[in-house]
Protein backbone atom coordinates (compact mmCIF):
# COMPACT_ATOMS: atom_id res chain seq x y z
CA UNK A 1 0.00 0.00 0.00
CA UNK A 2 2.08 2.94 -1.02
CA UNK A 3 1.91 6.05 1.55
CA UNK A 4 1.20 9.33 -0.02
CA UNK A 5 0.98 12.94 1.66
CA UNK A 6 -1.23 15.00 -0.08
CA UNK A 7 -0.63 19.20 0.59
CA UNK A 8 -3.82 21.39 -0.51
CA UNK A 9 -6.96 22.70 -0.56
CA UNK A 10 -10.21 21.96 0.49
CA UNK A 11 -12.98 23.14 -0.63
CA UNK A 12 -17.20 22.85 -0.59
CA UNK A 13 -17.44 22.90 -4.53
CA UNK A 14 -21.56 24.16 -5.08
CA UNK A 15 -22.47 22.45 -8.61
CA UNK A 16 -25.39 23.71 -10.83
CA UNK A 17 -25.64 22.00 -14.49
CA UNK A 18 -27.29 23.37 -17.05
CA UNK A 19 -28.04 23.35 -21.03
CA UNK A 20 -25.63 25.63 -21.74
CA UNK A 21 -23.50 28.01 -19.87
CA UNK A 22 -25.30 31.61 -19.26
CA UNK A 23 -23.83 34.66 -21.66
CA UNK A 24 -22.52 37.51 -19.34
CA UNK A 25 -25.47 39.57 -17.46
CA UNK A 26 -27.76 36.64 -18.06
CA UNK A 27 -30.09 35.05 -15.94
CA UNK A 28 -30.62 31.16 -16.97
CA UNK A 29 -32.42 28.57 -15.50
CA UNK A 30 -30.44 25.39 -14.22
CA UNK A 31 -31.94 22.02 -14.16
CA UNK A 32 -30.21 20.80 -10.93
CA UNK A 33 -27.79 22.08 -8.01
CA UNK A 34 -25.89 19.90 -5.81
CA UNK A 35 -23.45 20.71 -3.02
CA UNK A 36 -20.28 18.28 -3.09
CA UNK A 37 -16.79 17.99 -1.42
CA UNK A 38 -13.91 19.26 -3.45
CA UNK A 39 -11.05 21.57 -3.27
CA UNK A 40 -8.02 19.89 -5.37
CA UNK A 41 -6.15 19.28 -2.38
CA UNK A 42 -9.31 17.41 -1.05
CA UNK A 43 -10.44 15.55 -4.24
CA UNK A 44 -6.71 14.01 -4.80
CA UNK A 45 -6.63 12.61 -1.26
CA UNK A 46 -9.96 10.94 -1.93
CA UNK A 47 -8.83 9.10 -5.57
CA UNK A 48 -5.39 7.94 -3.94
CA UNK A 49 -7.40 6.53 -1.12
CA UNK A 50 -10.02 4.70 -3.40
CA UNK A 51 -7.06 3.57 -5.19
CA UNK A 52 -5.46 1.87 -2.73
CA UNK A 53 -3.33 4.29 -1.28
CA UNK A 54 -2.50 4.96 2.62
CA UNK A 55 -3.42 8.85 2.31
CA UNK A 56 -2.51 11.50 4.64
CA UNK A 57 -4.03 14.97 4.04
CA UNK A 58 -2.29 18.26 4.94
CA UNK A 59 -4.79 21.59 4.80
CA UNK A 60 -7.03 23.91 6.39
CA UNK A 61 -10.32 24.56 6.56
CA UNK A 62 -12.70 27.08 8.87
CA UNK A 63 -14.83 27.13 11.07
CA UNK A 64 -18.37 26.76 9.19
CA UNK A 65 -20.75 24.26 9.08
CA UNK A 66 -18.92 23.27 6.00
CA UNK A 67 -15.82 22.51 8.02
CA UNK A 68 -17.26 19.42 9.78
CA UNK A 69 -18.94 18.32 6.95
CA UNK A 70 -15.40 17.87 4.59
CA UNK A 71 -13.65 16.34 7.38
CA UNK A 72 -16.20 13.76 8.22
CA UNK A 73 -16.04 13.44 4.30
CA UNK A 74 -12.26 12.80 4.04
CA UNK A 75 -12.36 10.46 7.02
CA UNK A 76 -14.98 8.27 5.55
CA UNK A 77 -13.10 7.72 2.61
CA UNK A 78 -10.23 6.88 4.64
CA UNK A 79 -7.74 10.06 4.67
CA UNK A 80 -5.52 10.92 7.56
CA UNK A 81 -6.92 14.08 8.55
CA UNK A 82 -4.64 14.75 11.89
CA UNK A 83 -2.88 17.54 9.90
CA UNK A 84 -5.82 19.74 8.80
CA UNK A 85 -5.94 22.63 10.37
CA UNK A 86 -8.94 24.38 12.03
CA UNK A 87 -8.67 28.31 10.68
CA UNK A 88 -10.75 30.22 13.51
CA UNK A 89 -13.00 33.46 12.24
CA UNK A 90 -12.66 32.43 8.79
CA UNK A 91 -14.60 30.77 5.99
CA UNK A 92 -13.92 27.38 3.92
CA UNK A 93 -12.99 27.18 0.93
CA UNK A 94 -15.65 27.28 -2.03
CA UNK A 95 -15.67 26.42 -6.20
CA UNK A 96 -18.58 27.40 -7.66
CA UNK A 97 -19.35 25.12 -10.62
CA UNK A 98 -21.26 25.48 -13.79
CA UNK A 99 -21.56 21.94 -15.82
CA UNK A 100 -23.13 22.51 -19.11
CA UNK A 101 -22.65 19.86 -22.01
CA UNK A 102 -20.05 17.93 -20.34
CA UNK A 103 -17.48 20.69 -19.74
CA UNK A 104 -17.33 23.20 -16.61
CA UNK A 105 -16.91 26.52 -15.54
CA UNK A 106 -15.32 27.11 -11.88
CA UNK A 107 -14.92 30.13 -9.44
CA UNK A 108 -13.03 29.48 -6.47
CA UNK A 109 -12.69 31.53 -3.52
CA UNK A 110 -9.80 29.83 -0.68
CA UNK A 111 -11.32 30.77 2.32
CA UNK A 112 -9.34 28.96 4.86
CA UNK A 113 -6.79 27.28 2.17
CA UNK A 114 -5.40 30.94 2.03
CA UNK A 115 -3.99 30.33 5.41
CA UNK A 116 -1.91 27.16 4.80
CA UNK A 117 1.54 27.99 5.76
CA UNK A 118 4.52 26.65 5.57
CA UNK A 119 4.54 26.14 9.46
CA UNK A 120 1.55 23.09 8.44
CA UNK A 121 4.42 21.84 6.05
CA UNK A 122 7.28 21.49 8.49
CA UNK A 123 4.77 19.96 11.40
CA UNK A 124 4.02 17.21 8.45
CA UNK A 125 7.81 16.78 7.91
CA UNK A 126 7.70 12.88 9.34
CA UNK A 127 4.81 12.04 7.42
CA UNK A 128 6.55 13.42 4.13
CA UNK A 129 9.89 11.43 4.88
CA UNK A 130 7.76 8.10 5.72
CA UNK A 131 5.57 8.94 1.84
CA UNK A 132 6.39 7.14 -1.19
CA UNK A 133 5.25 10.15 -2.91
CA UNK A 134 4.05 13.76 -2.01
CA UNK A 135 1.07 15.45 -4.19
CA UNK A 136 1.19 19.29 -3.85
CA UNK A 137 -1.37 21.99 -6.35
CA UNK A 138 -1.59 25.73 -6.19
CA UNK A 139 -4.76 26.76 -4.82
CA UNK A 140 -2.66 27.37 -1.48
CA UNK A 141 0.16 29.85 -0.97
CA UNK A 142 2.47 29.73 -3.23
CA UNK A 143 5.24 29.75 -0.26
CA UNK A 144 3.54 26.82 0.94
CA UNK A 145 3.68 25.11 -2.39
CA UNK A 146 7.94 26.22 -2.41
CA UNK A 147 8.07 24.74 1.53
CA UNK A 148 6.79 21.31 0.28
CA UNK A 149 8.90 21.21 -2.81
CA UNK A 150 11.61 22.13 -0.83
CA UNK A 151 11.24 19.68 2.25
CA UNK A 152 10.25 16.58 -0.07
CA UNK A 153 13.57 17.61 -2.46
CA UNK A 154 15.81 17.37 0.47
CA UNK A 155 13.98 14.40 2.19
CA UNK A 156 14.49 12.31 -1.31
CA UNK A 157 10.61 12.06 -1.57
CA UNK A 158 9.26 11.98 -5.37
CA UNK A 159 6.60 15.03 -5.56
CA UNK A 160 4.05 15.82 -7.81
CA UNK A 161 3.58 19.20 -8.60
CA UNK A 162 -0.11 20.00 -10.24
CA UNK A 163 0.49 23.53 -11.45
CA UNK A 164 -3.54 24.34 -11.46
CA UNK A 165 -4.20 27.30 -11.05
CA UNK A 166 -1.18 27.86 -13.31
CA UNK A 167 0.97 30.82 -12.74
CA UNK A 168 4.89 31.21 -13.67
CA UNK A 169 6.88 29.73 -11.25
CA UNK A 170 10.98 30.37 -10.99
CA UNK A 171 13.20 28.06 -12.54
CA UNK A 172 14.55 26.60 -9.62
CA UNK A 173 11.40 26.20 -8.29
CA UNK A 174 10.37 23.83 -10.66
CA UNK A 175 13.37 21.92 -10.94
CA UNK A 176 12.62 20.87 -7.04
CA UNK A 177 9.82 18.72 -8.45
CA UNK A 178 10.15 15.44 -9.51
CA UNK A 179 7.15 15.83 -12.20
CA UNK A 180 4.68 18.70 -12.90
CA UNK A 181 1.86 17.46 -14.09
CA UNK A 182 0.80 20.64 -16.57
CA UNK A 183 -1.45 21.01 -19.41
CA UNK A 184 -0.47 22.82 -22.29
CA UNK A 185 -1.79 26.32 -21.19
CA UNK A 186 -0.38 25.64 -17.58
CA UNK A 187 2.98 24.71 -19.37
CA UNK A 188 3.02 27.74 -21.56
CA UNK A 189 2.22 30.23 -18.58
CA UNK A 190 4.26 28.11 -16.02
CA UNK A 191 7.69 29.08 -18.50
CA UNK A 192 6.63 32.41 -19.35
CA UNK A 193 5.81 31.09 -23.20
CA UNK A 194 2.98 31.45 -25.73
CA UNK A 195 0.45 29.61 -25.47
CA UNK A 196 0.35 28.40 -28.99
CA UNK A 197 4.14 27.07 -28.87
CA UNK A 198 3.84 23.49 -29.76
CA UNK A 199 3.38 21.82 -26.48
CA UNK A 200 6.26 18.85 -27.80
CA UNK A 201 8.32 22.05 -27.86
CA UNK A 202 7.41 23.50 -24.50
CA UNK A 203 8.40 20.31 -22.57
CA UNK A 204 11.35 20.19 -24.39
CA UNK A 205 12.50 22.98 -22.48
CA UNK A 206 11.36 22.55 -19.05
CA UNK A 207 13.19 22.77 -16.54
CA UNK A 208 12.54 19.14 -14.86
CA UNK A 209 10.24 15.93 -16.20
CA UNK A 210 6.88 16.61 -17.07
CA UNK A 211 3.67 14.75 -17.67
CA UNK A 212 1.32 16.61 -19.51
CA UNK A 213 -2.37 15.83 -20.15
CA UNK A 214 -4.51 16.21 -23.31
CA UNK A 215 -7.84 15.35 -22.39
CA UNK A 216 -9.48 12.77 -24.58
CA UNK A 217 -6.18 12.28 -26.83
CA UNK A 218 -4.47 10.94 -22.77
CA UNK A 219 -0.64 12.30 -21.70
CA UNK A 220 2.44 12.71 -22.77
CA UNK A 221 5.42 12.19 -20.61
CA UNK A 222 8.83 12.96 -21.01
CA UNK A 223 12.01 12.44 -18.31
CA UNK A 224 15.29 12.84 -19.82
CA UNK A 225 14.39 11.39 -23.43
CA UNK A 226 12.11 12.72 -26.07
CA UNK A 227 8.26 12.86 -25.31
CA UNK A 228 6.04 9.84 -25.18
CA UNK A 229 2.40 8.99 -25.66
CA UNK A 230 0.02 7.50 -23.82
CA UNK A 231 -3.38 7.01 -25.20
CA UNK A 232 -6.38 8.17 -23.81
CA UNK A 233 -9.53 5.52 -23.02
CA UNK A 234 -12.48 5.71 -24.58
CA UNK A 235 -15.61 6.72 -22.59
CA UNK A 236 -19.06 8.63 -22.42
CA UNK A 237 -18.33 11.88 -20.94
CA UNK A 238 -20.63 13.06 -18.37
CA UNK A 239 -18.83 15.83 -16.43
CA UNK A 240 -14.49 16.74 -16.54
CA UNK A 241 -14.39 17.65 -13.15
CA UNK A 242 -11.93 16.51 -11.11
CA UNK A 243 -10.23 13.83 -13.81
CA UNK A 244 -7.17 15.80 -13.50
CA UNK A 245 -7.19 15.80 -9.63
CA UNK A 246 -7.78 11.81 -10.31
CA UNK A 247 -5.43 11.52 -12.92
CA UNK A 248 -2.71 12.80 -10.39
CA UNK A 249 -3.82 11.10 -7.92
CA UNK A 250 -3.39 8.01 -9.86
CA UNK A 251 -0.07 8.79 -10.70
CA UNK A 252 1.17 8.67 -7.52
CA UNK A 253 -0.20 5.65 -6.13
CA UNK A 254 1.41 4.23 -9.20
CA UNK A 255 4.43 5.85 -9.74
CA UNK A 256 6.36 2.99 -8.22
CA UNK A 257 5.83 1.15 -10.60
CA UNK A 258 7.50 3.33 -13.20
CA UNK A 259 6.33 6.28 -15.07
CA UNK A 260 5.17 4.46 -18.09
CA UNK A 261 2.88 2.02 -16.02
CA UNK A 262 1.73 4.80 -13.45
CA UNK A 263 0.90 7.17 -16.54
CA UNK A 264 -1.00 4.28 -18.20
CA UNK A 265 -3.11 4.05 -15.07
CA UNK A 266 -3.58 7.48 -14.66
CA UNK A 267 -4.94 7.76 -18.04
CA UNK A 268 -7.59 5.09 -17.41
CA UNK A 269 -8.05 6.30 -14.26
CA UNK A 270 -9.12 9.54 -15.11
CA UNK A 271 -11.36 8.25 -18.31
CA UNK A 272 -13.50 6.84 -15.54
CA UNK A 273 -13.79 10.05 -13.15
CA UNK A 274 -15.41 11.96 -16.08
CA UNK A 275 -18.23 9.10 -16.47
CA UNK A 276 -20.15 10.38 -13.63
CA UNK A 277 -21.03 13.61 -12.23
CA UNK A 278 -19.24 15.85 -10.02
CA UNK A 279 -15.37 16.25 -8.97
CA UNK A 280 -16.05 12.82 -6.65
CA UNK A 281 -18.53 11.28 -8.00
CA UNK A 282 -16.51 9.00 -10.57
CA UNK A 283 -13.51 8.82 -8.94
CA UNK A 284 -12.80 4.95 -9.28
CA UNK A 285 -11.65 2.49 -6.95
CA UNK A 286 -9.08 0.31 -7.61
CA UNK A 287 -11.18 -2.72 -8.55
CA UNK A 288 -12.70 -0.29 -11.04
CA UNK A 289 -9.45 0.91 -12.49
CA UNK A 290 -8.45 -2.93 -12.81
CA UNK A 291 -11.73 -4.00 -14.80
CA UNK A 292 -10.79 -1.30 -17.68
CA UNK A 293 -7.60 -2.20 -17.67
CA UNK A 294 -8.13 -5.62 -17.76
CA UNK A 295 -10.35 -4.91 -21.33
CA UNK A 296 -7.43 -2.94 -23.25
CA UNK A 297 -4.28 -5.36 -22.37
CA UNK A 298 -2.03 -4.49 -25.16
Amino acid sequence: MPRIVVVGSINMDLVTVAQRFPAPGETLLGERFLSVHGGKGGNQAVAAARLGAEVHMVGAVGDDAFATSMCEELKHEGVDISHVARIENCSSGTASITVAGGENEIVVVPGANAHLQPSHVAKAQHLIASADAVLVQMEIPLETVEATLRTAHALRVPVILNPAPAQRLPTECLQLARYITPNQHELAILLGADADEDFLSLMRRAPCPVVLTRGAEGAWFREESEPQHQAGFAVDAVDSTGAGDTFNAALAVFLHEGLAVAVRKACAAAALSVTRLGARGGMPHRTQLETLLAKHQA
